[in-house]
């Protein structure tokens, strides 16, 4: 499967914060829309940077005055990203490896979605429930 199946059956929706916001608003913004992470852009369309609930705790850890800073100074800059033709595969190795929940897809140079891990092992589910289907009835067949 490719990730651009997983975002035809999810949609490309990607919510953004500007660089600027204070990771007081941000909180809020993920609280509201029951997310885990966002895009870092100041366009929309560029990637300068990803945060998320994990930056958040990694910073309030030094006290409550990280929730008056601005993203930019909690984001994750070296953002690692993927392509709509990559393999579900590919990315499931890169999270494993690198310790991350969210990756950004990036098409034609511009941010064309996001895949969270609950999107990877939702698609990894379905495979496997396809397979099974079709190896039952593979068995019902044959006997």
């Amino acid at each position: 499967m490719r990730i651009r199946e997983i975002l035809q059956q999810k949609g490309n929706q990607v919510f953004t914060v500007k660089p600027e916001s204070t990771v007081r608003d941000l909180v809020a913004f993920l609280n509201e829309h029951n997310i885990g992470a966002l895009v870092v852009s100041s366009d929309g369309a560029a990637v300068e940077g990803i945060v998320s609930e994990r930056d958040v705790v990694r910073h309030l850890a030094s006290g409550a005055g990280a929730l008056d800073l601005q993203v930019r100074d909690i984001m994750t800059s070296d953002v690692h990203d993927c392509s709509p033709s990559d393999h579900v595969d590919s990315l499931m190795h890169l999270m494993t490896d690198e310790r991350i929940r969210h990756v950004p897809v990036i098409a034609d140079g511009r941010l064309a979605g996001i895949i969270s891990i609950g999107d990877v092992v939702k698609s990894r589910i379905g495979e496997l429930e396809f397979e099974r289907d079709q190896l039952s009835k593979y068995v019902a067949n044959a006997q």
